[in-house]
């Protein structure tokens, strides 16, 4: 079964560490199940929540689809996300603790349905993200140097 990615969220990974991942259903209307097919999602800024009735997703954009009717869905609208009982009652014990957070990092295709990769995070500190960037840098001038080396040589 092949996994199409329709959006990601690069930047999660630069500003949170990321401790587990759960897939995740969601539950979306028809046009919007249309527009993300056509991979017309963004994933910039948004967040899930752990509620009493369960985990729902803030802040993820899905554009009206154009070939839609004038009752179109709202693009920013939350959306609620189907996981186990057992998967939001540990979710929601683990969000309570101090500097956790939900973060949505992908949105695929998994056969014919739509899933959100879900990350239990920790927000990263500036030094820390400054330490992933000098890491980042070194490591792309060794393989520069590596490539000049093979050429030259």
């Amino acid at each position: 079964m092949s996994n199409r990615l329709l959006a990601q969220n690069r930047k999660a990974r630069f500003d949170y560490h990321i401790e587990e991942t759960f897939e995740a259903g969601i539950v979306l209307l028809g046009t919007e199940v249309k527009s993300a097919r056509a991979g017309r999602i963004s994933l910039q800024d948004s967040h899930a929540r752990v509620e009493k009735d369960g985990v729902w997703l803030y802040g993820m954009h899905i554009a009206p689809y154009e070939h839609g009717s004038a009752w179109n869905h709202d693009p920013q609208r939350p959306r609620k996300l189907l996981l186990h009982q057992r998967e939001i009652d540990y979710l929601y014990g683990r969000v309570r603790e101090q500097g956790y957070t939900l973060v949505p990092l992908r949105v695929y295709l998994k056969g014919d349905w739509i899933k959100v990769e879900l990350a239990l995070a920790r927000g990263k500190k500036q030094y820390d993200k400054r330490e992933a960037i000098a890491k980042r840098e070194a490591q792309r001038r060794m393989q520069q140097a590596v490539r000049r080396s093979i050429r030259g040589g």
